[in-house]
């Protein structure tokens, strides 16, 4: 299937590594440039590893998602370097694991600024360009723990949640001009952020990653994790003209592990 994205331009945010860096891989496969950013140099490596991998355009941009002044640097630079932005990929590293009375104001306030504020800043930044052109795709990259919560990890649990009502809203309010808004909600694929949060598992049962890892696959209908692969061809298929009449919409990306029916 031609996903159309030949010559089409894509910012995603946090993508040195894992999810981010599977959905700029993809979306630059089908054809796009793309400009990718996250706090470290690490994104330099990946913007040279994109290329090379894909002979697109690819720009990187050290910028930390939690500070609205590199946010607005960071959209100012793709839109200086591409010309125009026609699809934005809502990335950020999760929240850390922990319970409800481990959490502070403190940590609540890191992950809010984080999750929410991260995805709101990015689209209040983008969408002038795209509305003003008629046309663009906006993906939020989540969790399947927007149906179906994930145990010890509250603030995800939480936050996440309010991204997607942040999302709905918006696309209701910018879909006939144009700008389709949709989620995709990852469940287990490994990246350095799973082992993280397996790590953690294996600390307070007294167990192994790899006994997580068993656990989880078991738990999975399909009977193991995703990759970071199909985990980049559903992004792409999402954002390109090819799902032009999905909208408003979260995806579960999961193998079945989210048990509700709706």
């Amino acid at each position: 299937m031609d996903l159309e994205l030949r010559d089409k331009v894509a910012l995603v945010a946090a993508a040195s590594r894992g999810l981010g860096k599977a959905a700029a891989l993809a979306l630059a496969r089908e054809g796009a440039s793309v400009a990718i950013c996250s706090r470290g140099e690490q994104i330099l490596a990946t913007q040279a590893e994109i290329e090379s991998q894909t002979g697109r355009a690819c720009l990187g941009v050290i910028a930390d998602l939690t500070r609205p002044a590199d946010i607005d640097r960071l959209v100012r630079e793709t839109l200086a370097h591409f010309g125009r932005i026609d699809i934005l990929i809502l990335n950020a590293g999760g929240p850390p694991p922990g319970g409800f009375m481990a959490l502070g104001d403190a940590e609540w306030q890191e992950a809010f600024n984080l999750t929410v504020m991260s995805a709101v800043r990015l689209c209040r930044a983008v969408l002038p360009a795209m509305l003003e052109r008629g046309s663009g795709s906006i993906v939020a990259s989540l969790s399947y723990s927007v149906k179906q919560p994930i145990d010890n990890l509250i603030l995800s649990n939480s936050l996440r949640l309010a991204v997607i009502g942040m999302l709905k809203s918006l696309a209701a309010e910018v879909g006939r001009r144009g700008v389709r808004v949709n989620a995709i909600n990852p469940g287990w694929t490994w990246t350095e952020r799973v082992r993280t949060l397996l790590d953690d598992r294996a600390r307070r049962a007294g167990t192994t990653v790899e006994a997580e890892q068993a656990k989880l696959a078991a738990e999975i209908p399909l009977g193991r994790m995703g990759t970071v692969e199909e985990y980049g061809k559903v992004v792409a298929w999402l954002a390109s003209p090819a799902a032009s009449y999905i909208h408003g919409q979260a995806i579960f990306f999961d193998g079945g592990i989210t048990r509700a029916s709706l």
